[in-house]
């Protein structure tokens, strides 16, 4: 959520890597290149930064630099990748493959949101109509001996929400200022990892990043230990980054992928599988991608099976608060009848 980080969204990175790679791969200049997308994108921000990218470069910097000194607004897979193709000389590849990979983020997240508002909306009704239904069933001796005032309950009521709200708002403005100082990433790494189900699905996409983002480097002629070492960290979870990493030593010590990351607990057996077949065909690069592509695919099942998991948690909950306000009202009007 883009509230939560000032980094581009994967909506405003399809257009911005969709230009530059198209107008690369026509066969104008880099810096040419850049000038052209500022003034094809609409956004502001976006404009800015790519004439300060194009400022660096000329003045010395590499394109990995450049985007470099962006991090607060360029995503770290979308750093990594301009960087791995700088060195490879694929660049043109490396756009293309990071317009892709935006679009299909993008889509999973519509699709989320949109699964989400009918969810959000049951939610949202449960609160208002129930806290406005418990508060009346509170009530009810009062209703029946004549002594309830309708229009001081809604003024009740009123103020009731208003501090509700309130309190709300100010919690979510501290997660936000919490959040872009980068104080919830162990946090929210916790939960992402171990909490179901949010940990199938944050597992399935940060094993889609290492895997996207190795494929690419090791295309792009990076040696392994800067590939794991920077795929590691594209997969935004601090508990993976630490377990991949254990595969840097034996790598360095001579052994091959299959030992090295025999030792990490993130790897799905299917991706410990397409390593190995990697290895012995020499296609490690095209094997890396079909696994990354496999646990995209998977990713797409998790939050299906996740978003089915928060409909039914939710009427759960809808029912639940509709049966409290249910016995409370029958609870209130026997305890009525009881003082007759």
């Amino acid at each position: 959520m883009a509230l939560f980080t000032s980094e581009l969204t994967p909506r405003e990175m399809v257009p911005l890597c969709r230009q530059l790679a198209t107008s690369y791969r026509a066969g104008i200049p880099l810096l040419r290149g850049f000038e052209i997308t500022a003034r094809n994108i609409g956004s502001r921000k976006i404009r800015d930064m790519l004439d300060r990218i194009q400022a660096a470069i000329r003045n010395g910097s590499t394109l990995h630099q450049a985007a470099r000194a962006e991090a607060g607004l360029l995503p770290e897979f979308a750093i990594e990748v301009l960087g791995a193709g700088e060195v490879g000389g694929r660049l043109d590849v490396m756009l293309q493959d990071l317009a892709e990979y935006y679009e299909d983020l993008s889509n999973i997240q519509r699709t989320v949101y949109a699964a989400m508002v009918y969810p959000g909306l049951q939610l949202t009704a449960a609160w208002f109509l129930g806290t406005f239904a418990l508060g009346l069933s509170g009530r009810f001796g009062n209703m029946v001996q004549g002594g309830f005032n309708l229009g001081n309950y809604f003024r009740e009521y009123a103020l009731f929400q208003g501090r509700s709200m309130a309190v709300f708002a100010l919690a979510f403005v501290i997660a936000v200022l919490l959040a872009r100082a980068g104080l919830f990433g162990h946090i929210s790494g916790f939960f992402k990892t171990f909490v179901w189900p949010l940990r199938p699905i944050s597992r399935r996409f940060g094993l889609a990043r290492f895997f996207r983002g190795m494929s690419l480097l090791i295309g792009a002629g990076l040696n392994l230990r800067d590939c794991i070492q920077r795929s590691a960290a594209l997969t935004l979870n601090p508990y993976m980054t630490r377990d991949l990493l254990k595969a840097i030593p034996v790598v360095m010590s001579g052994g091959t992928l299959v030992e090295a990351f025999s030792q990490c607990t993130t790897l799905s057996p299917v991706a410990r599988e397409m390593i190995a077949i990697g290895e012995h065909s020499g296609d490690l690069e095209g094997s890396l991608r079909r696994v990354a592509d496999w646990h995209l695919e998977e990713a797409r099942a998790a939050v299906r099976v996740g978003i089915t998991v928060m409909g039914i948690l939710v009427l759960l909950f809808v029912g639940a608060v509709v049966g409290y306000i249910v016995i409370s009202f029958y609870a209130g009007y026997f305890s009525m009848l009881d003082t007759f």
